[in-house]
């Protein structure tokens, strides 16, 4: 893995040349340790598999996490089937929002998973709150 160096080249004022250094050092050392973690294998997501980053499985994510907070599936982490409409709907909200903003730029198959997955969410949403 490559590494890489991050330098901080705001101007920052203290009071005390010694406060600066201090958090300088800090600093290097938060650094240290995620480098060092990173190549034993424990970084933050050593022991997560994740998913190709594409247009359609961001689409999923999205509408996995709809599913939950209209109670349709149970949430992963807790295992318990929850109902949160107002998080529910904001997140339709986002997905609609995608569709209106990457209009004319998606394949066919995007463009209808996108499509098709506001369809289901709208109708269960509407389901929900009537």
């Amino acid at each position: 893995m490559e590494e890489f160096k991050v330098v901080d080249r705001r101007r920052i004022q203290m009071d005390a040349e010694g406060e600066r250094e201090e958090r300088l050092e800090q600093a290097q050392s938060v650094t240290s340790q995620a480098q060092a973690d990173e190549q034993a294998g424990r970084g933050a997501f050593a022991n997560c598999a994740m998913p190709q980053v594409c247009f359609p499985t961001f689409i999923l994510s999205l509408s996995s996490s709809a599913l939950v907070h209209l109670g349709e599936v149970p949430d992963p982490e807790t295992g318990k089937r929850t109902e949160n409409i107002v998080v529910a709907k904001h997140t339709i909200d986002i997905l609609a929002m995608l569709e209106e903003k990457t209009r004319g730029n998606l394949n066919a198959e995007e463009a209808k998973l996108l499509k098709d997955m506001l369809f289901e969410l709208r109708m269960k949403y509407v389901q929900k709150v009537s």
